[in-house]
């Protein structure tokens, strides 16, 4: 079992009703391809997107957060744990990219609806943090797996919302001749 199964299955012990959650990182390879690197299952924590009216929801949801705080209390001593809940307007995506999520069949979970972004969305997250050799080596396992063309990646990098900070927006700019560089 992964570690990204791990602890989804102990947020999803821990709710109490249907909860949706889009995965990206390395829990979203692991979880969402059926071919992912055999490292990405080592990953120590899950990443989630929410996008904004998720998140107002999830804002006021007493249970979801405690349900948060239990998984990472009980995964705590095996140094697993979600991490990030990011807001969509903090992720680099499509302006559309809620309409291509696709679904991650977990039949096991009771109340975990679980998705991720569609490939072109999740390599743009990967290109957030420039040359990050995990981050490359990732997109390059998009990319092949996918058989992501140049033309639908340039497309994607030309209407992707990066958020506004600085930083990030150079890290993303660096990465795009990286990534560009990969496509056959």
């Amino acid at each position: 079992m992964s570690n990204a199964s791990t602890i989804l299955s102990a947020l999803d012990k821990h709710l109490r009703r249907r909860t949706p959650l889009i995965l990206y990182g390395r829990a979203a390879l692991v979880l969402g391809f059926a071919d992912s690197p055999s490292d990405a299952s080592l990953s120590v924590d899950v990443d989630v997107i929410l996008t904004a009216e998720q998140s107002a929801i999830l804002d006021e949801d007493e249970d979801f957060w405690t349900a948060l705080e239990a998984t990472n209390s009980e995964l705590a001593p095996l140094g697993l744990y979600v991490t990030h809940l990011f807001e969509e307007s903090q992720v680099a995506l499509r302006p559309d990219w809620k309409q291509h999520l696709v679904p991650i069949g977990m039949p096991e979970f009771k109340w975990l609806d679980l998705s991720r972004p569609h490939a072109l969305d999740l390599l743009l997250t990967k290109m957030m943090r420039g040359a990050d050799p995990q981050d490359m080596m990732d997109a390059n396992f998009i990319i092949k797996s996918q058989s992501l063309k140049k033309a639908a990646i340039e497309n994607a990098i030309a209407v992707a919302r990066v958020p506004d900070i600085e930083e990030i927006r150079d890290a993303f700019r660096s990465a795009i001749p990286k990534v560009l560089a990969m496509v056959d």
